[in-house]
Formats: C-alpha cells, structure tokens, sequence
C-alpha cells in the first residue's frame, strides 16, 4: 500500500492516476545556486548558524552586501560579515566595532580562501563581550567578519562562503544549551531576517517540508505586514497548521480570512487551494473536490482584475524569489502567471480527490492539463513549482509501477530526487521522494536494495525529526519484520530509525538537566544554568512584547509599556549573549550532543535483570522494540494506532471519567486490558515475565496510559467473569496478575533520556525531604472532593473561587517525613498560610532537598471548554502578586537538585498546550508528560513520580500508596517500593480497581534508589 502527504504551497500529489502515456520527464536544473544570489545562506554543515541578508545601509554601495550571523541559542545576532568594494584593511575596525578596542589576533579566524587579510582581538566594553575581527581582499573587494569571540567559526566559515560564492563544508562550534530546537532556531531567525526577505524564506522552508519552522516566518510576517500581504501570511499560517495535524487550528486560521479574501483574483485561489489541502489532509477528498469545483468570488475570475492586479512584495517574494537570481524578486512574474501557477495547484489538487475517489480517467485528464499549465509558466522553472513537478514525478513513477513499466518508474524516481537534491537539498520534501523510491525498490521484491536505501535515508535525516517519518518508516519496518518477528539486527535499524519520531518535550528537557550536570556543580554548570534560565526570560519577554504589539496603535498606555518592554529585552539579549560568550569557554558546552543511542549503547546502560520496551507508533501500524543487556527483538504489535486510541479511551474511561464536576469509576474492562497485553507484549511475553525492571518507552495513546495495569495472564480474565457470575463485587480485582504486580516499571521518553538520567550525578543537596500540601481556604473548609482534581470552572478562563476550600491534609507529607527518618534539621513541612505560590518561588534554599513532594490539587483542564488549559499546582494565596496557582511556567524557574520530585495530585502526567510552553519561554509540548513532569525536569527535578489521571482519596488510597512507597527498606528502588506499595492496595478488595493503585508513573530512572 503506497500513501502521500500534502504540502505548502505544493501541498499536494496527483497520485497513481491512469495516463496513456506518461507526461515528458522534466530535467533538473544543473549547479548550484551561487550564496550572492540567496538572502540566507547556511554557515558551515551543521546548521547551527546562519547568515541573513541586512537591508541596504546608508550610504553603501549598490554591490556593497551585509549580513547578519544568527546562530542555535543565541538570542539576538551574534556578529555580521561583509562585502564591500572600495574598502580598506585598515579602516576595519573602526568601521565594524567603533566602540570596541582592537588588537592584533592569533588569525585562528582567517579562512584559507582569504589572501591578503588581518585579524583583531577585541573588547567591547558597551556590550560587555570579547569579539574577534577578520578582514581581507579578494578580487578588488573587502570581506570581513565580527563577532562574539566564542563564536569565530562562524566568522571563518561565513568568510569562506562569500569568498567562494558558494556554502564550504565544515562545522562551526558554538556554545550551545541545546533548549532551543528547530522551530525556535527558525523564530530567531526570521526575528532577524529583513522584513522583505522573511516571506520568501517562509515559502522556501513550507515547499521544503520544513512545515513548522516555515510556521514561524509566516508568524513573523503576520505580525508586521499589513493588507493583502496580513492575509496571505495567516492563510499560510493556517495551512501550515493542517499539514502539522492541527486541522481545529487551520480552521480557525482560515474563517478568521475568509471573510476578508473577497474578490482579490490571488487571495481567493489561495483560499480555495488551502481549503481542499486541508480537507485532503484530514481524508476528506468528497470535501475537497467540492471546495475546488465551487466558483470563485465575483471579480476573482476577471481578466481585467487580473491584468491590473498590484503586485504585492508577499506575493511577487513567494513566486520570485525563488527564480534564480534574488535581484528580481519583486515583480519577476506577472499577475496572469501567478494566476495560472495557481489555478495548476488546483488542477493538481482536483485530480488528487478524483483519484482518492476512485475516478482514475477524470484524474488523469486534469493531472495532463495541471502538468501543462505549469510548464508553460517560464518553462517551468519556477523553483516552488520545481518542488511541485518533483512530488509529480513520484507520482508518474507510481503510474508506471501499476504498469509494470520498470523503466520508466525508476526514471522518474531518480528525475523526482535530482529536482528536490538540486534546489531543496537536506530537506524533508527529499526525504521523502527518498523514502517513495525505497518503498517501490520494496514492492518489486528489491529487499537488499530497498533496506540500503532505508538505512541512507535514516542516515541522511541527521536526527532531524520530521512529522512525515510516521509515515514514510511504515514500508522499511515492514520489511525488517517480514517474517513476523526481526532479530538483533532488524532491532538496531529499527531502533535507531524510531528516534526520527517527533518524541515529547519532556526529552529534550530532560537533555538539557543532563548537559547541565555533565560536570557536576561546578562553576562551568552553574553558568549553563544561568544562560539557560536567561534564554527562557528572553522568550518570555519576546512573547509579552508581541502581544502588546498588537494592542499598541490603539492604546498610548499599552504603547508606553511596550516601549518599557523592548528596552528590557534589548537589555536582556545583551546579558543573554556576554552568557553565551563565557559559556562558550568549556569545551563540554560547545559540543553537540548526539540525541540518538545504538541498540548496543542502550544495553550497555541496562543491567541484569532489566529490560527496554519501545513502541514506535506509525501511520496505520504500530511496532515495538524489545530488548535486554543480552538480546533484542522487534516485532510489528497486533493493534494499530487507531484502534490502540479507541482501546486507551475505552480503558480509561472505566477508570476515571468526569461527569458534571464529579469523577466516576465504572467496573475495570478486564478483558480489554487483556487483550492490550497480547496486542502490545505477546511476541516477547516470556521475556518481559522473567524481568525484575521495566523501562517502557510509549508512543500514541500508551502516553497516557500506566503499563502497570496490563492483565498478564488469561486466567485471571477466567477468575473475574467466574466470580462475576456467581453474583461477585464487580469492583474486586484482588488475585489479578497485573504486570505491575511482579514486574517494575519505569516510563521514558527516549532512549538519550533514559540512559542520561542514568548517567547523571546524584543530588548534592544536604537534606533529605521537604512537602507542600493543605493550603489554606479562601472561605471554610469544605471536606474533600474524593480525588486531587479542580473541577469547578469560573468565569473569564479563571478558577472558581471554591477549588481552594477542598484542601488535602498534610498527612501524607508528615508520613512521608517519619517513614524516610528525616531528622528536624533534614525535613521540612510547608502547608497552610506558608504554602503560597509566592512564598515557594521566592525559596532560595530549595536546592537544598533532595526529595520534593507535593500533595495539593493539581489543575490541568481549562476553568470552562474555550479557555485554554494551563497546567499549575494549587497553593493558598499569598501577597498582592499572588494567584494561588504555581503554574508551568513558575515551576520552570525554581532552581531545584532533586533526585526524586512526586505530584501526589490530579493527572500531574499531562500534556501542556503550545501556548503554555511558549508562556514558560521553551519550545514544543503537547504531548503527554509535557505538562507538570517537564516543569519540574525543567526546575532540575532527576525523576518524577506522576499520576495520569485524579488520584483518589476514597478508602485513604493515595494517603495509603504514598506511606507504603515511603515505608520501603534502605536500599529499595523507586521502581520497587512502587510495586511492592500497589501491591499492598491491589491486594485489598476495595483498592483493587486501579482507580486506586495504578495511576502513579515514575518517569525517569526507576533504578535509583529512593533513600540516600
């Protein structure tokens, strides 16, 4: 079975349509596109900088060209290069740092390509950073470079590019936190691009496949342009949210346009192209058929409107630009061809739906009149369309497939590869004609060739994750499971090839903890700590500033404070990169990391006894990967993704389900849960039972679901519907062999978090324990809610006022206490007036406790449906500052060194939305443990015990669970004195139903020991 995605503004293939013939082959375009005539180009091969054009300055040149040097974890521009005729050597530095004083360098700087140069050593006391200058003459022109000294390998490879005229390989080391990922790299960068230049580099990231990233340009643009230009950017912008999954999203993007479109010939066949990708990516190819064969607006389809429509620099940029010179991209195109290149899309789009419904010869017809259309705009060489006839191209290849025309389909695989390598090189739309050229060597019986030609794709995506890999990964692991179960070597290439997958950001968080304690607490981690919570206020600042943009024109007070706000930032970018230039000192910090772990590495890090479960959901199948220190397997699991979320939900639901403010528990599906076990763990059942210790990796709807209670055994299904029968408590699960019951489990994220957790030095904390719990009711004391759940919505997307007078007593922090033996001067109880949220985030000796524990009730839905949810602890209310809520981003800035942080609340194992990981200055989320578990990685927290959905204080449960974890003998294991705690309820009829027991995960390392 072949599948297809859609993109951008190509977002889409005419697929498998019956042709008589194929179209003509179109050649690729020969050489390299020289950097002079880019407005970004890459610094050397790594991706961690990049050059962007500036706009013209007074009184340059007209071949006089400057850039600005933006680089991965930088918060602002670290240097800039030049080039420039009518120039001299000498007056370098007073032209380039006029406020820095200069010496002579070491010429570590200077490239090779560089003659006649000079090098300078330089201190600027206005910015407080050391910087390095280089300056030489080639061909009649002075190129030169300045920046930040820890970053002089962008200074030497940028050199080297614009000496050459075209990228040198290399890579450029750079102190780095590695907080940011792509996506905030990208928003960095159009942050410093020239405002003209940013909606080109918007469509060249969207027609790569670079989806999110290209998000954040069009973001950039949105919230600086104005007219037509506004509403191509937020058109772009809600489609790019339908190609991310986000179909409620690009909904809302789109009716917040459409409105506006009216007769405007271009905007209106934006908005109907988007509006059938958008219903083709969400399956509905009836809908989007619809959408295209619905008129345009009156005066959208005049020729006279088209013939004398303004040409936009948003539009003239995305169509353009990308010609082959960047001097002509404004007005390169006339309206007419834009139309036409337009209305091919949509004939594109057309014969895509007419395929997917199964009308193959009307499919054809219009993929002939598309191909034509196109090819007569410019020949064909528009860039974006080259991207475009590159998707057309796989498709040709499938048609000739269907006709065993061998030839003609490796002919056209091969002329789909050569366009996008030539002008899409390293991008995800490569990888992907890659991956459909492997899948056809697959079905021809190719098996050798096709696994090769995996295994260079999996290489070539350099632990680059990519939304498309769920889908392009299904064909390879298909093959490395042919026979129905794949040995250690299948096991490695899946292994690795499953850490492309867009994982939670609880992973990169965590890979941020372990850099920071690579060394210890040194003075080196300290400064890592320090550039990392700076980095995260700039973000915070960035994202207050540019809400207030939008509320300045019409306000003066609002425009006052933005004003205030732009000074502050500017302020804090400065400190953020003197940081990063300190930072960039110790050699552990310029490195990067290596996200990705071998098969072989991982079971170093396991010891006897232990063993890794990983689940790699993909599209329309669901694989696992198993293995111990001495054995691996993979196997393709019995269930797929869609059906496992059906199974999760259902589960769940009989677990805890909220109905009118109250939390329900229905009779346990023992019977489903059972049949989850053999779908997910039946290949390797012997295996996993002989295991003391668990480390589970979940994918898809496992995220949200505790593997503690799996029913293992077919016989306690019997025991329970025999006792069921004979008029038993429905409610009694006692006897059931869960796999909880003998085996411990720890929940990770990835393979690098778990062996870093591992890796990484304990506390250095000098006491042992410290809990938070029972705030203080703003009006009486009510009882309990009978679990650790808010339930009561407010007004205005706040909390009603009486979640805070249901407050959980302290008395499992004081048994906490006892149990661990905490002497007075090791042990701290805080609930009551001190339980403020104020009072915690001003605590300067928190780094101090080894174990952190909260019991409280934990919020993690929004108040009311249209609001959106924003993780945070409940506390009682403090000062005037107060809200009486630590919430995601409060968590993110306590400085902790814990080794163990337990939420004894309410689904503390939830997902945070986008908007709250951008309140709190980090990137990615939405996952589950995204939420309240990351915040507390984030703080410093090593493993986290969380719950996954409200825990109950029904029958003392959670008060119960958390004294026997506690109550365990020196020497035990988090993993264990869990197990050995659940066992105890599981064995009591009234807290046998995992509502009771089973809804604590410890996310982390399972294997540390609870006491010190």
């Amino acid at each position: 079975m072949r599948s297809k995605t859609w993109t951008a503004i190509a977002a889409c293939s005419a697929a498998a349509v019956m042709l008589s013939a194929p179209l003509q082959p179109v050649a690729a375009q020969n050489g390299e596109r020289p950097v002079s005539y880019s407005d970004t180009f890459p610094i050397g091969a790594n991706g961690l900088c990049e050059a962007q054009i500036m706009p013209p300055q007074t009184g340059a040149g007209l071949f006089d060209r400057g850039y600005t040097i933006v680089c991965r974890d930088a918060a602002a521009p670290v240097g800039s290069l030049w080039v420039l005729r009518d120039a001299q050597i000498a007056d370098a530095s007073a032209r380039f740092l006029p406020s820095a004083e200069c010496r002579e360098g070491d010429g570590t700087a200077v490239p090779d390509a560089l003659g006649d140069s000079e090098s300078f050593s330089c201190s600027d006391s206005d910015l407080g950073t050391r910087r390095i200058l280089v300056a030489g003459e080639v061909g009649g022109r002075l190129y030169a470079g300045e920046a930040i000294a820890a970053y002089s390998d962008a200074v030497r490879l940028g050199i080297a590019t614009l000496v050459n005229d075209r990228p040198v390989q290399g890579n450029v080391e750079i102190p780095l936190t590695e907080t940011g990922d792509a996506v905030a790299f990208a928003r960095a960068q159009a942050r410093a691009l020239a405002s003209d230049a940013v909606i080109a580099e918007a469509y060249r990231r969207s027609n790569s496949g670079d989806f999110a990233e290209a998000a954040e340009f069009f973001a950039a643009t949105a919230a600086t342009a104005e007219g037509n230009n506004a509403l191509e950017a937020r058109l772009n912008a809600a489609l790019l949210q339908s190609n991310l999954g986000n179909f409620a999203e690009a909904a809302r993007g789109f009716a917040s346009v459409r409105g506006q479109v009216g007769g405007d010939p271009v905007l209106a066949r934006l908005l109907r192209n988007y509006e059938a990708i958008d219903a083709l990516n969400a399956g509905a190819p009836q809908v989007a058929l619809d959408i295209i064969e619905r008129p345009l607006a009156t005066g959208a389809t005049s020729q006279d409107a088209l013939a004398g429509l303004e040409i936009t620099d948003a539009l003239a940029a995305r169509l353009s630009a990308e010609q082959t010179s960047a001097l002509d991209d404004v007005g390169g195109l006339s309206a007419l061809e834009r139309a036409d290149l337009l209305d091919g899309q949509t004939d594109y789009l057309a014969a895509t739906a007419l395929r997917l419904l199964g009308r193959k010869g009307e499919a054809g017809q219009r993929l002939a009149d598309a191909d034509t259309g196109l090819a007569g705009v410019r020949g064909g060489s528009v860039r974006s369309i080259l991207w475009l006839r590159a998707q057309v191209m796989g498709e040709l290849a499938d048609l000739a497939e269907d006709k065993d025309d061998v030839g003609a389909a490796e002919a056209y695989h091969g002329q789909a590869i050569a366009l996008l390598e030539t002008n899409y090189p390293n991008s995800p739309a490569l990888l992907s004609s890659k991956a459909q050229f492997a899948g056809y060597l697959a079905r021809s019986g190719r098996t050798q060739e096709a696994l090769a030609a995996y295994r260079d794709l999996v290489g070539d995506a350099q632990g680059k994750p990519a939304p498309a890999l769920r889908r392009l990964l299904v064909p390879f692991f298909d093959l490395l499971t042919s026979d129905g179960d794949g040995g250690a070597e299948a096991a490695a290439d899946m292994f690795l090839a499953s850490q492309l997958l867009q994982r939670p950001g609880l992973a990169q968080t965590q890979a941020v903890l372990a850099r920071e304690l690579s060394g210890g607490s040194d003075e080196a981690s300290q400064l890592f700590r320090k550039a990392v919570n700076v980095g995260r206020s700039v973000e915070q600042l960035r994202n207050r500033v540019a809400l207030l943009e939008g509320q300045a024109a019409a306000d003066p007070l609002v425009a006052e404070r933005l004003t205030a706000q732009r000074a502050a930032l500017a302020q804090l970018e400065t400190q953020q990169l003197a940081i990063q230039d300190s930072l960039g000192e110790y050699p552990r910090f310029r490195a990067v990391s290596d996200g990705r772990v071998t098969l072989e590495e991982l079971q170093q890090t396991l010891r006897p006894g232990e063993g890794y479960l990983k689940l790699a959901t993909l599209d329309g199948a669901t694989f696992a990967i198993f293995a111990t220190s001495e054995m691996a397997r993979a196997y393709r699991a019995g269930v797929d993704p869609e059906a496992l979320e059906a199974e999760v939900d259902e589960l769940r639901a009989t677990i805890a389900y909220v109905e009118n403010g109250q939390t329900l528990t229905f009779p346990f599906d023992i019977e489903k849960s059972r049949a989850l076990y053999k779908a997910l763990l039946e290949p390797v059942d012997g295996e996993v039972k002989a295991l003391e210790h668990l480390v589970f990796e979940p994918d898809g709807a496992m995220l949200r679901l505790p593997a503690n209670l799996l029913v293992a055994d077919d016989a306690s299904v019997d025991r329970y519907v025999e006792r069921i029968a004979q008029g038993g408590d429905d409610y009694d699960f006692t006897g059931t062999n869960w796999l909880g019951r003998e085996v411990r489990i720890t929940t990770t994220v990835s393979p690098s978090a778990f062996r870093d957790v591992r890796r990484a030095p304990g506390s250095s904390a000098v006491r042992e324990y410290i809990g938070f719990g029972e705030n203080t009711p703003l009006t009486q004391e009510r009882g309990t809610l009978g679990t650790r759940a808010a339930l009561a919505g407010g007004a205005d997307c706040l909390w009603a006022p009486s979640i805070w007078d249901y407050p959980i007593k302290a008395d499992e922090l004081y048994a906490a206490s006892r149990s661990l033996g905490a002497g007075t001067a090791q042990e701290r109880i805080v609930t009551g007036d001190t339980f403020t949220d104020t009072a915690v985030l001003g605590m300067e000796d928190l780094d101090q406790y080894r174990i952190l524990h909260f019991a409280t009730h934990g919020l993690v839905t929004a108040p009311q449906p249209e609001c959106p949810p924003r993780p945070a602890l409940l506390t009682s209310f403090g000062d005037e500052q107060s809200d009486g809520l630590l919430s995601f981003a409060e968590i993110f800035d306590l400085k902790i060194d814990a080794d163990l942080v337990i939420l004894s609340a309410c689904d503390t194992a939830g997902e945070a939305t986008l908007g709250a990981t951008r309140e709190a200055g980090v990137s990615g989320g939405g996952f589950a443990l995204d939420g309240l578990v990351r915040a507390f990685v984030g703080a410093g927290g090593r493993t986290v015990v969380a719950s996954h959905w409200p825990v109950p204080d029904d029958y003392d449960a959670t008060n119960r669970l958390i004294d026997g974890f506690f109550s365990v003998a020196p020497g035990t294991s988090l993993a264990e004195a869990m197990r050995q705690s659940q066992g105890r309820l599981m064995d009591q009829s009234e807290t046998s139903h995992p509502f009771y027991w089973s809804a604590f995960a410890i996310v982390g390392d399972g294997g540390a020991q609870l006491r010190n």
